[in-house]
């Protein structure tokens, strides 16, 4: 048994040195601007919270059914999954941050145990602040006092820490195997399930309500409740971690080997050709990349399925969106990869001249023949006459002008090296430029299509789009040089993190 002194000093020991590992990491300096960008994006979305919980408390007035906390707490399921889903962008598992610190003379399991005190305060838990504060003093703290108000958010935040402890075990289970997201759908559908009995929304939020009514009365056994899931939770995310480092350091597995005959069709293409048979090769036979392709595989299928057997999101704007974002998935996927793992043999690709080039084309090629099961997917809703062949047709081109030119730039800045077959220790230092070349890739689209289907017919919004998308594509050539130019003025410092 380590005392309880020493956890607390490994804790603020391993707090120290992760604070260092970032500052001293090749990113720091290329971050910097993009942390001011994203610290930028950071206030917009401090902004529009607490413009939600203005709305919010000035919408409790003419509540007639339900008390300022019974009316929060009756749409608390939407506020933990939002929380769920933002933490895949914000919150790494502790189990990646332990890989440099398994050979220190510190047991495994404290190192583990303090990366899942760390991760309770993650900004991911902070930001959700911006939200209840503003709700407390308007709706809670004038009407009720302010003891209520301290005891709703003081449940928040447990249930807060419960959603980021849940979120590192779906995401370490997930990692190891894919079966592991049904897990997560069940729970999903556990807290709908008031919805899905009674088929209405508004029984399902009487029901979450019911929570609030016990804030009301001054009871503490939500909090009680919340709080035994949380130290649940907190030991079986332990566990797990722990099982998930042991497991990686330790595997002994056997290689299984792919004989692919159907590329030979590739020789005529020369160097560009191999590199498309190398993108094969390592779908099969690599974990990181294949799970990376099965994940954006399920997602389009997803997606797919949903707009075809749905007509909830028949309205414009919903219709723009799931069809553009549904010809993305691949390459925000796997272009946004790109020298991660090229970085384990980033060496050999600089042997030769201009090899490094004609990698990065047919990684392009390939993203853009991936669009063809999106594609594919989307075909019954065209005969069905449900979209517009010219709908989907310009926003591929679109996909593969625009926005995979944002995302081949990702390469440039790409200087992190990713496993291609370890799964949960590899690096998880944050770069914050592809964060934000991210984020233009995935907005650019509907801000572009909204303001010219504003001024324009819906036709000619299209054509517009599909010429955007063509002048790109056409000038492919152009910007993978750009690109591969840019990275070869940095070829020693790439070298240095290859080898580090």
């Amino acid at each position: 048994m380590i005392p309880p002194r020493l956890v607390l000093f490994y804790y603020r020991l391993l707090s120290h040195h992760r604070f260092l590992a970032e500052r001293r990491s090749p990113l720091f300096a290329s971050n910097r601007a993009a942390k001011w960008t994203m610290a930028a994006t950071g206030l917009l979305l401090v902004a529009y919270l607490v413009f939600i919980a203005v709305l919010m408390a000035l919408s409790i007035k003419d509540e007639r059914g339900h008390t300022a906390l019974e009316f929060f707490m009756g749409i608390s399921v939407f506020v933990m999954i939002a929380d769920f889903l933002g933490r895949f962008f914000l919150q790494n598992t502790p189990s990646h941050l332990v890989k440099p610190y398994v050979l220190l003379p510190i047991p495994t399991h404290v190192l583990i145990n303090s990366f899942v005190l760390r991760s309770l305060f993650s900004p991911a838990c902070v930001i959700w602040l911006f939200l209840f504060l503003p709700y407390c003093l308007m709706a809670v703290v004038f009407p009720y006092g302010f003891v209520p108000a301290l005891s709703f958010l003081l449940l928040w935040w447990i249930l807060i820490m419960v959603d980021s402890q849940w979120y590192a075990i779906v995401r370490t289970l997930v990692i190891g195997n894919m079966l592991w997201w049904l897990l997560s759908i069940a729970v999903g559908v556990l807290l709908f399930l008031p919805w899905l009995l009674s088929g209405n929304i508004d029984h399902m939020m009487d029901f979450y309500a019911s929570i609030g009514s016990f804030l009301d009365e001054g009871s503490f056994l939500p909090h009680l409740a919340a709080l035994a899931l949380l130290i649940l939770l907190i030991v079986i995310n332990s566990k797990i971690q722990y099982h998930a480092v042991w497991t990686e350091l330790t595997k002994q597995e056997r290689q299984t080997f792919h004989t692919l005959t159907g590329l030979a069709a590739l020789n005529k293409y020369g160097l560009v050709g191999e590199y498309l048979k190398l993108e094969v090769r390592s779908l099969l036979r690599n974990k990181g990349p294949k799970k990376l392709f099965l994940s954006a595989t399920a997602i389009v299928v997803f997606i797919s399925l949903l707009i075809t057997l749905s007509t909830v999101y028949d309205d414009a704007f919903m219709t723009n969106f799931w069809c553009i974002y549904d010809f993305i998935v691949y390459g925000g996927m796997l272009l946004t990869r790109t020298m991660s793992y090229e970085r384990n043999y980033v060496s050999c690709l600089m042997v030769h001249k201009e090899s490094l080039l004609s990698l990065l084309t047919a990684k392009y090629y390939f993203a853009c023949l991936l669009m063809v099961v999106p594609f594919v997917m989307m075909l019954p809703m065209i005969v069905i006459g449900k979209w517009s062949l010219l709908m989907v047709m310009s926003y591929a081109v679109f996909t593969a002008g625009v926005q995979y030119f944002l995302l081949m730039q990702i390469a440039v800045y790409n200087k992190q090296r990713l496993p291609l077959n370890e799964k949960f220790i590899g690096n998880s230092n944050t770069n914050y430029v592809i964060m934000l070349l991210m984020i233009l890739a995935f907005v650019i689209p509907m801000f572009l299509i909204n303001i010219l289907q504003s001024a324009l017919t819906e036709r000619v919004s299209w054509c517009v789009m599909m010429a955007i998308g063509g002048g790109f594509i056409a000038t492919h050539h152009l910007w993978i040089k750009n690109i591969y130019n840019r990275i070869m003025k940095n070829k020693y410092s790439l070298t240095e993190v290859a080898d580090a």
